[in-house]
């Protein structure tokens, strides 16, 4: 026969352990920080948004910098853009693995293109 009195201990221990689990499983980043990872049907990378911001910053790194035209910029804000509307048509229906993989590929072109631009020394003076 269970003893109740060394049974609700238990529980209460069985219970605590199992929310601190989830929390546990949490992966970190360097210096410490959660890593913010979406689950990308293939495996696990940054978010779409932070990816966004990410583009948007180099794109006006570069500018300031002299690495990009105010037409190379222009036209690489605009593809940054129309990723970002596809992105809020795709989660009005919820983000599926397909559709979080093509915003991937097309954020990899991208930021490919944002590669080359930056380098390639193209309408500047030098």
């Amino acid at each position: 026969m269970l003893n109740k009195k060394a049974l609700i201990p238990a529980l209460v221990l069985a219970a605590a352990a199992s929310a601190a689990l989830p929390a546990a499983a949490q992966s970190y980043g360097p210096h410490g920080r959660p890593h913010h990872a979406q689950p990308a049907g293939y495996g696990y990378g940054p978010s779409v948004h932070v990816r966004i911001d990410q583009l948007d910053r180099r794109i006006d790194q570069g500018l300031r910098t002299g690495q990009l035209s105010r037409r190379e910029a222009g036209r690489l804000r605009a593809e940054l853009n129309s990723v970002q509307r596809l992105e809020a048509g795709y989660r009005r229906g919820g983000l599926s693995g397909w559709e979080r993989a093509d915003l991937d590929r097309r954020l990899d072109r991208l930021a490919a293109q944002v590669r080359y631009e930056r380098r390639d020394w193209d309408n500047r003076r030098g």
